[in-house]
């Protein structure tokens, strides 16, 4: 290959990125990829090199996610391979030897999952440890609750949720079938710094082709099993059901879902047909998200269509819900707060175990869960953003003889039951809230009703969001400076609400738990009337600002109008603080 510069044309820095390049392809074992970035090279394309080969994607609490294409700082296979090398040496070092127990391994239905699923099992097989892997697409709550049944060391689960079509990840569960945390992702990450080229990592051959005795398909009765444990977290069991209209957003759901709905009265349930099957280039949607506007506009179509009552949705890797219900002459969404605290206050009203309830929720979620569980009796726990946090505080509740963990939520459509999946489960959640919309129909209510009756009894909640985007690594510092500006200059009020106090979340991590640690985090507390808080996103170049805002009841008859103007009064100080942190950033 002739280089495009010559040497001493070259800057030391432009040298480096194009060794760098050169040696990444050189040890790819995908003709394709490798053969693009030396293209990339060849053409001498620099802005895309250092964006590709400029860093290498960091393995954190979520694994990693990015954009699928050559380099180290993108999703590939030389990526997959290492950081399944990395995984079993940590696995493997951890343990003090090779574990018995295996690593279960799943996949959605994006182009690239399953070669990278292979890749995965291939690595962790070289390495000497068993595998066992669902040889279909699977939603990643049925691989959690897989490596929780079957008592397994790790899971991994190559999904990349919702993001766009162009991204893949890879995710990682512990030992304890939780997500990952603390120190355990800082220790991983080291070890796939320490792993070589990935052409020269050990891999077994043609790992699904059922020819190594190390890697083995899932055991039948695995939906089974799943299904048993879901059935006893339902605290009734309906006579009666509603029409329903499902869509999993071209995700993995819907074989799923629709298995275990159909073990209830729920079998008055019809799939979206352009979005049912799997079809990880998700052709009509701009963005697989549920919570983008205009994602459940088909779904919503065919409920006017064939008259149904609910709508319901997960994400491509079916753990996140989404729900309408019927509202006036359409549909309304209901936000995640409002779900998190219908299916939350559900579980503990018909709660019929003697342990205490333990609930849980993201600091970002709705303080209305904890109030509603203060005054059932049960503990709340508020953790850090991230079903991890959840999982594992409340794991750590039950140790210290606490209670059963009932229920935890995050407001980005996150909802799990129980303890059959330690992580976001969007199907037992969907057949959880179907129970509930079935017996409100049986008194010729709706969920709205549910919440008109939270309302009556804790006050009117809402939530909204607001944010800055400040793109690149000096973005990032400004971002961090607004935090750093608010807490310096806390306002004395806020659209007419005194701010009776301010939560600085960067200190004073040593008197918090560890679910409830050091972040970039500052709480604006109004009172009784609610709470404003911000922070820098964790996967986007945003600042964030939340605003929940709470109201008693003026009229049970116009409650859902006082609802609207509630809404309309947290918008407007949301804006208010962005606004102000927009001044300070452009200042």
């Amino acid at each position: 290959m002739r280089p495009f510069l010559e040497v001493g044309q070259r800057s030391a820095k432009v040298t480096d990125l194009i060794e760098r390049a050169v040696n990444w392809a050189n040890s790819d074992p995908d003709q394709r990829t490798r053969q693009e970035l030396l293209e990339l090279v060849e053409k001498g394309d620099l802005e895309t090199l250092a964006e590709i080969m400029g860093a290498t994607l960091e393995f954190g609490t979520a694994g990693i996610r990015g954009a699928v294409g050559p380099g180290s700082n993108q999703m590939n296979r030389a990526v997959v391979i290492r950081t399944s090398r990395g995984l079993a040496d940590f696995l493997i070092q951890r343990a003090g030897g090779i574990p018995e127990a295996p690593v279960i391994i799943g996949f959605d239905a994006r182009p690239t999952s399953r070669q990278f699923a292979e890749d995965a099992a291939a690595v962790i097989a070289g390495s000497g440890m068993r595998v066992l892997y669902f040889d279909d697409v699977t939603p990643t709550p049925l691989v959690a609750f897989t490596a929780r049944y079957l008592k397994a060391v790790a899971a991994v689960v190559v999904t990349a949720s919702h993001n766009p079509p162009q991204d893949n990840g890879y995710k990682v569960y512990d030992s304890n079938a939780a997500q990952i945390i603390p120190p355990v992702d800082t220790d991983i990450a080291q070890a796939i710094e320490e792993v070589g080229p990935a052409n020269e990592v050990e891999r077994v051959a043609e790992p699904f082709s059922g020819h190594n005795d190390l890697i083995q398909t899932v055991p039948d009765g695995i939906v089974d099993a799943y299904w048993a444990e879901v059935s006893a977290n339902r605290p009734i069991e309906p006579e009666t059901t509603v029409r329903i209209v499902y869509t999993p957003l071209h995700g993995v759901g819907s074989e799923t879902l629709l298995d275990i709905f159909g073990r209830t009265v729920h079998r008055d349930i019809t799939a979206v047909p352009e979005q049912r099957d799997p079809d990880g280039s998700f052709p009509t949607v701009a963005f697989p998200n549920p919570e983008e506007p205009g994602a459940l506009d088909l779904a919503m179509d065919l409920a006017r269509e064939i008259e149904a009552d609910l709508v319901i949705g997960n994400d491509p890797d079916a753990d996140r819900l989404a729900a309408a219900v019927r509202w006036r002459d359409g549909w309304r969404l209901l936000t995640g707060n409002e779900l998190g605290v219908i299916l939350g206050s559900y579980i503990l009203r018909n709660w019929r175990h003697s342990e205490t309830p333990i609930t849980g929720c993201s600091v970002v979620s709705s303080p209305m869960l904890s109030q509603i569980s203060e005054e059932a009796g049960a503990v709340h726990l508020t953790t850090l953003t991230g079903f991890k946090w959840i999982a594992n505080a409340a794991m750590a509740a039950e140790r210290e003889g606490k209670g059963v963990f009932a229920f935890g939520y995050e407001e980005a459509l996150g909802y799990t039951v129980g303890q059959t999946v330690r992580d976001k489960d969007g199907i037992s959640a969907a057949l959880l809230l179907a129970d509930v919309a079935a017996l409100e129909r049986g008194r010729d209510r709706s969920l709205l009703d549910v919440l008109a009756d939270l309302w009556i009894d804790h006050g009117i909640w809402v939530s909204t969001q607001k944010s800055i985007t400040r793109p690149g690594e000096k973005g990032q510092a400004e971002l961090v400076s607004a935090v750093e500006h608010i807490a310096a200059e806390t306002p004395s009020s806020v659209g007419g609400l005194d701010v009776s106090s301010m939560t600085d979340y960067r200190v004073g991590s040593d008197q918090r738990p560890p679910w409830l640690g050091e972040q970039d985090l500052i709480e604006l507390t109004l009172g009784d009337r609610g709470r404003i808080l911000v922070r820098p996103s964790g996967t986007e170049p945003k600042l964030k600002i939340y605003v929940d805002l709470r109201a008693p009841v003026e009229d049970s008859s116009a409650i859902h109008a006082q609802r609207d103007d509630l809404l309309e009064q947290a918008d407007s100080m949301g804006a208010a603080v962005e606004q102000l942190l927009t001044d300070f950033l452009d200042a």
